[in-house]
């Protein structure tokens, strides 16, 4: 039976190359105004690519996590502000689908994302609690069967283009920090007043602004589970993953353009050997690590979601820390070694080998989440670890 959601008589790696074209066509414009990648978004839509992962049995495709990575480093490939909002909605997909399958309304949103194409967005950050998604001030204030949240949130990635925002608050008014809960508010129960604008260095598709969120809404919206659980269980593996996909295409791109320019270079003194092709080789071994970190990691992914009696465990959490550590850096160290190999053709902008947009949109890698903090939880969880005997 084909999917509700699936375009008639095209595959998806057509409806995906459809979607990246139009990311590419508006990816320099994009970055230069600071302005949301439209143009691939209603391509997306037009795909029917925002649904992809909604289960079957909800008019979806039911998509692995590695297809929809894939997609991500497709459109990071093209732009990478579209595949990062593709990537930040896919995240929230995730969510929905891994909590929600047993509620009425959030069945109902993901039947709704199918026939819509609907777009999520996600307000994780606060004001106040420096960064750290896991503690929140803001909390759900209940009223019979109806509740009422407002939280200062410094980012909202494309809070004004968003269907739906997927907002973490206290569990209630008494409840400690780290009790959340995630709250599903459609756009038409939200107030967003902006007080922080998104000038960035890179990543300005993105949108990014800051903004006092106030809504109201009916308390079956809000995820059973508890958030603790969601970002211990999915959404921080699913996060790397996604996120790692998406640095990754940056870095294929600008590995390509490096190999176009060498080429080039090599074609005007035949028999020579350019300068620049010592370097492409190492940038290509670097970005191989990059594929084959993300390719085990989805691997282990998809052999713990296969056993419905497993569930994360510590080495796991630590692998996917690893990878998001790893590539963020790593893919940063591939643009980096292309600039070098295309020299001032790199560095100036609107030509067929300019990278500035790439190594400006590589940099917001190893802030999202910063490494730091990702490096010190990670050598928490190594204190307790049981080491592997050798043998």
């Amino acid at each position: 039976m084909k999917p509700v959601g699936a375009v008639a008589g095209a595959s998806l790696a057509e409806r995906v190359r459809v979607a990246v074209a139009a990311a590419a066509e508006h990816a320099d414009e994009v970055d230069r105004d600071g302005r949301f990648p439209s143009e691939a978004l209603t391509a997306l839509k037009a795909e029917r690519l925002m649904s992809v992962a909604v289960p079957p049995e909800m008019g979806g495709e039911g998509a692995s996590l590695g297809e929809i990575a894939w997609i991500c480093s497709e459109l990071g490939s093209a732009c990478a502000s579209a595949g990062m909002v593709f990537a930040m909605h896919q995240i929230n997909m995730a969510n929905l689908i891994d909590c929600g399958m047993d509620g009425a309304w959030h069945r109902e949103l993901m039947a709704r994302t199918v026939a819509e194409q609907l777009l999520f967005a996600s307000a994780t950050t606060e004001a106040g609690v420096g960064g750290d998604l896991r503690h929140s001030i803001c909390a759900v204030e209940a009223d019979g069967e109806r509740f009422t949240l407002a939280k200062a949130a410094p980012v909202i990635s494309y809070g004004e283009q968003a269907d739906a925002i997927f907002a973490t608050a206290r569990r209630d008014a008494d409840a400690p920090s780290s009790d959340q809960v995630l709250c599903v508010l459609m756009k038409d129960q939200c107030e967003l007043d902006r007080f922080v604008n998104w000038d960035a260095l890179g990543m300005r598709g993105t949108c990014s602004h800051g903004y006092r969120l106030k809504a109201e809404a009916a308390l079956e919206q809000i995820l059973p589970m508890p958030f603790a659980d969601i970002a211990a269980e999915s959404m921080v593996a699913v996060s790397h993953l996604l996120w790692s996909s998406v640095w990754a295409g940056v870095a294929s791109d600008a590995l390509a353009r490096a190999q176009a320019f060498v080429t080039a270079e090599a074609k005007k003194q035949p028999g020579s050997i350019p300068p620049g092709a010592a370097r492409l080789a190492e940038a290509f071994t670097r970005y191989r690590m990059i594929e084959g970190a993300i390719r085990e990691c989805l691997e282990r992914w998809e052999e713990m979601k296969a056993d419905s009696d497993a569930s994360p465990t510590l080495s796991l959490a630590l692998a996917m820390n690893a990878l998001k550590v790893c590539v963020s850096t790593t893919a940063l160290e591939v643009v980096d070694e292309t600039m070098m190999i295309c020299g001032l053709q790199g560095y100036k902008n609107g030509g067929p080998y300019s990278l500035g947009r790439h190594l400006r949109d590589i940099h917001s890698a190893r802030l999202m989440i910063g490494n730091d903090r990702i490096l010190s939880a990670a050598g928490q969880m190594l204190l307790i670890q049981r080491q592997p005997r050798r043998a």
